[in-house]
């Protein structure tokens, strides 16, 4: 219940802009729920709390995550770019409302938006299939020291530490 003991420590305002999205979009809070689940499921099978880190592994979850959004919210909006938004708008407010460092959000929004990317190639995948080739993206990710670099890197997933 790491999810809602985070929940819990949000400032009102916070809690408010969390509640208007889920208000807004009724219909999309479980199948996001469903894939934030099954990122966390994948990552620690694959990696163990190791995808915690601002590693390679935190790379594959946060792509693998948008990824996953964007399968399970397609049966309801019917359309890629909508799933697209979707993910774009949940993922990046889940970053506001958790910040971290400017280099780590950096890390974590690019990987985000890779995985909304990754998703155009791989909307008919199967979850093997998926995870295959964010394996083989992330065996290439590219390590950052500023947040300037991720601006130069717009076709694979960065991370900060080894």
């Amino acid at each position: 219940m790491k999810i809602l003991s985070r929940i819990g420590k949000l400032k009102f305002s916070k809690l408010l802009r969390l509640a208007w999205i889920g208000l807004r979009n009724p219909l999309l809070i479980w199948p996001t729920h469903k894939a934030t689940i099954k990122t966390l499921q994948i990552s620690d099978e694959l990696y163990g709390s190791a995808h915690h880190g601002h590693n390679s592994a935190n790379a594959f979850r946060h792509a693998l995550w948008n990824i996953l959004i964007c399968k399970n919210t397609i049966k309801t909006l019917k359309q890629a770019e909508k799933a697209i938004s979707w993910a774009e708008k949940t993922t990046t407010l889940h970053e506001n409302l958790m910040p971290n460092e400017p280099l780590e959000m950096a890390m974590d929004l690019h990987n985000n938006e890779m995985g909304r990317k990754f998703y155009l190639e791989l909307q008919n995948a199967s979850e093997a299939e998926i995870i295959r080739f964010l394996e083989s993206r992330t065996a290439v990710a590219v390590q950052i020291k500023t947040v300037e670099e991720t601006s130069s890197l717009k076709d694979g997933l960065v991370y900060i530490e080894e």
